[in-house]
């Protein structure tokens, strides 16, 4: 009966301890976030939003820039080919030449004052240009019978253009009588375009179709 009181006094003892709260300590709290961190945090993710957005414009205002820049050039380019094309028409309009019949140097009525008519509007059109016009003759006949020959019909075409209100300064003449054909065969049809007069153009570098 002796030997139970120890025992009896070891359990107090741990109900005891148990009772007091023994055993493993709890964990310590979580640290609260510092305000001033937070706000810093905040200041600098706006910095960081602010910048994407200044880039962004400056992107897009790039890109606005260039896309105008494209369409400006290419508006150019397109003015100029369409210069040039207007340019060779007027070229065109410019290099047809008037034939004569054979010892004629008066111009025929119909395709040739057609083709006068036509320089005539382009000199109308373009007051900064100025023509020579230069006279052929066929083969036939002697060298100083055809380099008068061609200058009469040189001037045949100027005296047409020059009755019809354009300045005589802006014309030239001078012949070539027989040097230069077109067609160097001995045939009718070779010396009837072998009489003629041919143009060419001056002065303005910009041609206008009238």
């Amino acid at each position: 009966m002796r030997l139970a009181l120890p025992m009896t006094i070891g359990l107090a003892v741990v109900l005891a301890a148990a009772a007091c709260g023994g055993g493993a300590a709890p964990p310590p709290p979580a640290p609260q976030p510092n305000q001033d961190s937070i706000e810093a945090a905040r200041r600098e993710q706006a910095t960081r939003d602010s910048i994407a957005r200044e880039q962004a414009r400056r992107d897009s205002a790039a890109r606005a820039q260039a896309e105008a820049d494209r369409i400006r050039r290419q508006r150019e380019s397109d003015s100029l080919q369409a210069l040039a094309r207007e340019g060779d028409a007027v070229k065109a309009m410019i290099a047809r030449a008037v034939h004569f019949d054979f010892d004629k140097s008066n111009i025929r009525p119909g395709e040739d004052t057609e083709i006068l008519d036509e320089k005539l509007r382009v000199l109308q059109a373009n007051p900064g240009l100025t023509l020579e016009i230069t006279g052929h003759a066929d083969e036939r006949g002697s060298d100083e019978y055809n380099l008068a020959l061609g200058n009469r019909r040189a001037l045949s075409a100027k005296q047409y253009l020059t009755g019809r209100g354009i300045d005589a300064g802006r014309l030239t003449t001078k012949s070539m009588g027989e040097e230069q054909p077109v067609d160097p065969a001995q045939t009718e049809d070779a010396w009837a375009k072998n009489r003629r007069d041919e143009f060419t153009a001056g002065g303005s570098a910009t041609l206008r179709r009238p």
